[in-house]
């Protein structure tokens, strides 16, 4: 057995009978319709498979895989099982018919499928005359005009199977589009989306799929999900060759122990143990296409990603129907669990009458429960425009004082340990981010948050607590308690005797006690963000009389630590107001209106109004009506 070379999947696409599988045996010398039905019926009913070896420039290895689609509507779900796990395509089109309805919808479904390149192939041209040719390559042209396959970006080839014309020249570009076609890396977890499963004599069961990212290999502990099964790899094959090991971007065969066929089927996936698992509720961004029907808020609808497919209810973010051509953020409910992760691609389908509405990408696999519709909505806002490290700093900050664990964000992003620590590098040295004991990341803010909360708390009590008692009532883990007490002790703003703490004890080490209501005071705006409290609310939160508070608030305003938000009750603490300025930026040259700056925010007009008039009065933004331009 010997390692395989590198390897690349490439889809097929295109109406019945274009000659999508006469095509791919021309340049495979295998047959890819084996089922029965599919030899006497002359159509590809399900997917087939093939391979064949080229040499880069560079002389190395390359194997070129397709995954051959059925062409007609009535198995266009499995057509989706087949493109949902290539990154290339071959759009075939027959010179004798031109474009057909199928060419139509594979198109679209592959640009929602997120593929980026791929070549157009004008199949049966002996069958036509030169300027039938002509003619059925420039309407293909016409057809592509704006999608990934335009001209410009790619090429369109006339080939006959027949003759073997063009054969050559589309080897050739098929090595082009493999050599610049990006492949998942290690930098994620290991995932086989299941697309077969059978019982081969002597071996027994045997699964096959494309190895999306990760490494396989032979003797490997896996787990298939859902139902979360341990399993182990007994052999591995690529193509009818047998191999010790697969990078991704691979078709693979994985012969399994633990598990009978009958309880394999097309849509589960094979991952590493306590790594990914099947989820059933999503938050994602939909793109309908322009000629779909509207799509209504908790419609029921077809919902395919991967090798999977489930019913699934559509709940839109702001109730109202979903118009053709739009794009909005939605939560999905799938009638069955499905392994997905942050940027997978989905299709949507209608019932009836049967047809492709939409699709779109995955945001989040995990959403949190029970979080505000505003907030997460402001979240996923957020996360779509951050780039890969701060979207990791997202999911950390929105566990606010709980924290989470490195290998639980490895469950929600995909990447795996080590990506995930690369990630959180420049923010652990910045100190944005804190690792606590236990590989648990917290905040920053969520570390100042717990510590105002345990100095409130204290202050309030005026007498020694506890420390079991005064973290049961404050809420927080043992892990982010012990932390913040750990560091309030060696910064001797509270001692702990015989497990009773005191804040009061700390006011021996300060000047005076006004050094400790100011810290507590600048705390508790930085930990509330933009949803700062007014003053009477702070000074009964603290227990502290109202001139005091306004006696520190003065102070802080003095040095800019706090910003008057034009009332005299309201202040917001700078920090949280310079990064709602590099959150306007991104939206520089566009309109908001209240609501807008409400959703994006997460605030309610008590705060999105005198905030709003603060960026004017910073030349931020600038109104115009009932809208403001972001400058």
């Amino acid at each position: 057995m010997t390692n395989m070379p590198r390897s690349i999947v490439i889809g097929t696409a295109g109406h019945i009978d274009h000659g999508k599988t006469t095509l791919v045996r021309a340049l495979t010398g295998i047959d890819t319709d084996r089922l029965p039905e599919e030899k006497r019926r002359g159509i590809t009913v399900d997917l087939g498979f093939a391979s064949f070896d080229i040499q880069t420039p560079e002389n190395s290895p390359l194997r070129i895989s397709f995954v051959d689609v059925p062409g007609h509507s009535l198995f266009i779900r499995n057509m989706l099982a087949g493109a949902g796990c290539v990154p290339a395509v071959m759009l075939v089109i027959a010179a004798d018919e031109g474009v057909m309805p199928q060419t139509v919808e594979h198109l679209a479904i592959c640009e929602l499928l997120g593929i980026k390149r791929g070549i157009t192939v004008i199949t049966k041209i002996d069958a036509v005359t030169e300027e039938e040719l002509k003619q059925v390559i420039r309407s293909a042209r016409d057809f592509l005009r704006g999608s990934f396959l335009e001209a410009d970006h790619s090429v369109v080839l006339p080939v006959s199977a027949v003759t073997g014309e063009g054969l050559n020249a589309l080897k050739a570009e098929l090595l082009n589009v493999s050599m610049h076609t990006h492949t998942e890396t290690s930098n994620s977890l290991l995932r086989i989306p299941l697309d077969r499963a059978f019982v081969m004599k002597g071996f027994g069961t045997v699964v096959t799929g494309t190895l999306v990212s990760g490494t396989i290999h032979e003797g490997q502990a896996l787990h298939l999900q859902p139902p979360g099964r341990a399993v182990r790899v007994r052999g591995l094959q690529t193509h009818n060759q047998s191999i010790d090991s697969a990078q991704a971007g691979s078709r693979v065969a994985v012969n399994l122990s633990g598990v009978d066929v009958s309880e394999v089927r097309r849509g589960q996936t094979l991952v590493l143990p306590k790594t990914l698992s099947a989820v059933d509720t999503i938050d994602v961004e939909v793109a309908l296409l322009p000629g779909a029907p509207a799509l209504k808020h908790r419609a029921n609808i077809h919902f395919h990603a991967l090798t999977s497919e489930t019913m699934a209810s559509i709940f839109l973010y702001d109730y109202e129907t979903m118009q053709p051509g739009t794009v909005r953020f939605a939560r999905v409910n799938l009638a069955e669990p499905i392994v997905l992760v942050p940027g997978d691609r989905f299709v949507l389908r209608q019932p009836l009458p049967a047809g492709t509405i939409g699709g779109g990408v995955i945001l989040d696999a995990h959403p949190e429960p029970r979080q505000r519709k505003a907030a997460t909505l402001t979240w996923l806002e957020q996360l779509k425009m951050a780039y890969s490290a701060q979207q990791v700093a997202l999911r950390v900050n929105r566990r606010k004082t709980n924290g989470i664990a490195i290998g639980t964000l490895s469950t929600e992003t995909g990447l795996t340990m080590d990506a995930i620590q690369r990630q959180i590098r420049a923010a652990l040295e910045s100190g944005e981010l804190l690792l606590l004991p236990g590989d648990l990341l917290l905040s920053r803010h969520g570390f100042r948050a717990a510590t105002s909360a345990i100095l409130s708390r204290l202050q309030i009590s005026k007498v020694a607590m506890k420390s079991s008692e005064l973290r049961s009532q404050i809420g927080l883990t043992p892990l982010v308690f012990d932390a913040v007490i750990t560091t309030l002790v060696q910064d001797q703003r509270a001692t702990i005797r015989d497990e009773m703490m005191s804040a009061f004890e700390a006011v021996k080490h300060s000047s005076n006690e006004g050094d400790l209501l100011m810290t507590t005071v600048i705390q508790a705006y930085e930990s509330a963000g933009l949803a700062s409290p007014t003053t009477p609310e702070l000074a009964l939160r603290l227990s502290v009389k109202e001139a005091e508070i306004h006696r520190v608030v003065t102070l802080l305003q003095r040095d800019k630590t706090i910003v008057r938000m034009g009332s005299d009750d309201l202040f917001i603490h700078a920090g949280p107001l310079r990064q709602l300025s590099e959150q306007m930026a991104a939206l520089r040259g566009t309109f908001i209106d209240v609501a807008r700056f409400k959703q994006i925010t997460g605030l309610s007009r008590k705060y999105a109004i005198p905030l709003l008039e603060y960026l004017d009065r910073q030349r931020i933004t600038r109104k115009q009506g009932d809208q403001r331009l972001v400058l």
